[in-house]
């Protein structure tokens, strides 16, 4: 799909952080610290953009 086209990361990162934050209600920092868990090292400002 052309909406992941030059983005920072890849399609399945993506749609993992919007699926938690979605789903889950919870906040950019919840994301993040759930995503630095699985090794993605990833600031909650990233998420937010």
């Amino acid at each position: 799909m052309r909406y992941f086209k030059g983005k920072q990361f890849k399609k399945d990162i993506i749609l993992v952080a919007v699926g938690y934050y979605c789903r889950f209600s919870l906040s950019y920092r919840d994301v993040s610290e759930i995503l630095k868990e699985r090794g993605i090292s990833v600031h909650p400002t990233t998420i937010m953009r």
